[in-house]
C-alpha cells in the first residue's frame, strides 16, 4: 500500500524539555491509524508538526509526498486538522461558519454552496443550518469543526483527541462518521485517550511513550510479536463432570500450560504452540470425542497491549491522558 504520512527521526525539543525523541510513522493510505500513549507521550506534538502548526528540532515528516518542513502551504492543502481545544466563532450560523473557512481556501461561491451542503448532510447537521453555532451541542460543535477540517476536500485528517467530553451516543455517531469517511478514500490519523474506541476504529495504532514509538502496526501483529504463546478459548458442548474431562484432556496435551473454566463454561487454554500447532490441538480434540462448538484464538485488547508496552500499570488504561 502507499505510504501517505511518514515521519522519519521526528526529534521536538523546548529548552531541556525532549517532547518527542525520535518519532518513525508509516502510514498507509486508506488507514485510520490511532496514536496511543500517557500524559506527555508525545501526541499532540506529532500531529501539531504535521499540521505545520511546529517546526520540528530535527527529523523529516511528510504528507503526501510533500514535506512539512519545505513545502507547508502544500501540505495545508492536502490536509485537515482537528485540534483538541478548537474554537467556534458564536455570533456566526453553521452555514456561516463553514463558509468563511472555505472562503480561506479561495473556494468559488458556486462551489462552496454546494461543498456546504455536503458537508452538513455528511456531519447530519442539515436541520442546522441556520442555527447560531453557540446553540449546538457539544457532539453538534465536535461534527461542525470536523466539516471544517474537510471544506478543502483534504486527502488526510489529524484528528487530536475529536471524541474528548462526547457523550456515548455522540461518540458513537462520530466513529460511524470517521468510518464513512475513510470509505470516501480519506487517511485519518487520530490520538485518543479512550482506548477501546481506538481498538474498534483503527486498522494500526502505535503506541508512543516519553516521545518514542514503543510498537506500532496491526493490533494483531503487535500482540504477535509480544506474547510468548497464546490464549486459545474452547466452547465444548458439555457440562458438570464431563466438562471438567474436558477441561483435563487440554491441561494434559504437550503445547498446554493451563487449562481453566470460565463462568460462562468456555475453557480457556493457555498454549505453547504455533498455529500448526493449535490446527493439530482442535484436530485431536475433535477426534478424541470432544464436542467443539467453538475454538478460537484470544486476541489481546489494546488496553492489555498498551500497559505491556509502556508499564504504565498505575494508569487507567482507559482513561489515558494525551
Amino acid at each position: 500500500m502507499t505510504t501517505i504520512v511518514r515521519t522519519e527521526g521526528l526529534v521536538k525539543r523546548y529548552d531541556r524539555t525532549v517532547a518527542i525523541a525520535g518519532v518513525d510513522l508509516d502510514i498507509a493510505e486508506g488507514e485510520i491509524f490511532g496514536l496511543v500513549g500517557p500524559n506527555g507521550a508525545g501526541k499532540t506534538t506529532t500531529l501539531r508538526i504535521l499540521a505545520t502548526l511546529l517546526e520540528p528540532t530535527s527529523g523529516q515528516a511528510e504528507i503526501a509526498g510533500w514535506s512539512v518542513n519545505r513545502n507547508p502551504n502544500e501540505v495545508r492543502r492536502v490536509l485537515g486538522f482537528m485540534p483538541d481545544v478548537f474554537g467556534v466563532y458564536d455570533d456566526m450560523r453553521v452555514w456561516e461558519y463553514l463558509d468563511f473557512f472555505a472562503r480561506c481556501y479561495g473556494l468559488p461561491a458556486a462551489a462552496r454552496r454546494r461543498i456546504i451542503g455536503d458537508l452538513l448532510d455528511l456531519v447530519d447537521l442539515a436541520d442546522k443550518r441556520e442555527t447560531y453555532v453557540q446553540g449546538l451541542s457539544r457532539g453538534m460543535q465536535q461534527r461542525l469543526c470536523l466539516a471544517h477540517a474537510l471544506v478543502h476536500d483534504p486527502q488526510v485528517l489529524l484528528l487530536d483527541e475529536p471524541a474528548s467530553g462526547l457523550d456515548p451516543r455522540a461518540r458513537v455517531e462520530l466513529r460511524e462518521l470517521l468510518r464513512e469517511l475513510r470509505t470516501l478514500g480519506k487517511t485519518i490519523l487520530i490520538s485518543s485517550h479512550i482506548l477501546p474506541e481506538l481498538e474498534e476504529l483503527c486498522t494500526s495504532v502505535a503506541i508512543v511513550d516519553s516521545g518514542r514509538v514503543l510498537a506500532s502496526g496491526r493490533i494483531s501483529d503487535i500482540e504477535q510479536r509480544l506474547r510468548v504463546g497464546s490464549v486459545l478459548r474452547a466452547r465444548v458442548l458439555a457440562d458438570g463432570e464431563t466438562l471438567e474431562a474436558a477441561r483435563g484432556w487440554f491441561a494434559a496435551q504437550p503445547e498446554v500450560a493451563s487449562a481453566a473454566i470460565l463462568r460462562d463454561g468456555t475453557i480457556e487454554i493457555g498454549f505453547r504452540g504455533d498455529e500448526p500447532q493449535t490446527a493439530a490441538l482442535l484436530r485431536d480434540a475433535v477426534a478424541g470425542g470432544l464436542a467443539i462448538a467453538s475454538f478460537s484464538r484470544a486476541a489481546s485488547d489494546l488496553e492489555e497491549l498498551f500497559l505491556q508496552v509502556t508499564g504504565h500499570e498505575e494508569s487507567t488504561p482507559s482513561e489515558v491522558s494525551s
